[in-house]
């Protein structure tokens, strides 16, 4: 028998993303972020509870403000002292995997999901194809920066508020711009 549909989504092949089993799962996590977003910062450890029970793993210490979005929840995994600032978006098709003590700025989007180049497989979005991300310790991810599919930062990572990540970079660096490229590198 092949393999299902979640299978190949998260090893990374083509997947169908309209399949049954994905659209109910997409459905479950949607039901946990509203009621995550719903409790905004006033119950901070009701919040945390709720992000823990979503996510795939998670450290000490965990925080997500409203409005936060996702696909699956459980393929997200954090270290400890992780910081999701208002409006953040993690697609999380592939594993989405930060290491500890974490920042995210506002509107970041870390993205684990792509589509095919051929036109006839991409219309209505009805394909996918996941690359996992990874980001290493001590990072921080500045204002409205996106992180794109397949992407690898080493260990105390700055990027730069509004940078587009296209590539992977290694640890000690500033990276910003559109694409990111190295503005600095850190002692």
């Amino acid at each position: 028998m092949g393999k299902s549909e979640k299978e190949k989504m998260i090893t990374g092949e083509l997947f169908d993303v309209y399949n049954d089993e994905l659209v109910a799962e997409r459905g479950a996590a949607r039901k946990q972020v509203e009621a995550i977003n719903a409790l905004g910062e006033s119950h901070p450890e009701q919040s945390e509870k709720l992000v823990k029970k979503l996510f795939g793993a998670t450290g000490k210490d965990v925080s997500v403000h409203a409005s936060f979005k996702c696909d699956y929840g459980y393929n997200i995994y954090v270290g400890e002292d992780f910081f999701a600032n208002y409006d953040c978006v993690m697609l999380d098709v592939a594993p989405i995997r930060i290491g500890k003590h974490c920042l995210l700025g506002p509107k970041v989007q870390i993205y684990s999901v792509n589509h095919p180049s051929d036109p006839k497989l991409r219309r209505n979005g009805a394909m996918g194809i996941g690359k996992p991300v990874t980001m290493g310790d001590d990072i921080w991810v500045g204002g409205g920066a996106i992180i794109c599919p397949g992407v690898t930062l080493g260990n105390n990572v700055i990027v730069g508020a509004g940078s587009v990540v296209t590539k992977s970079f290694g640890d000690d660096v500033v990276i910003a711009g559109n694409p990111a490229r190295v503005v600095k590198h850190l002692d």
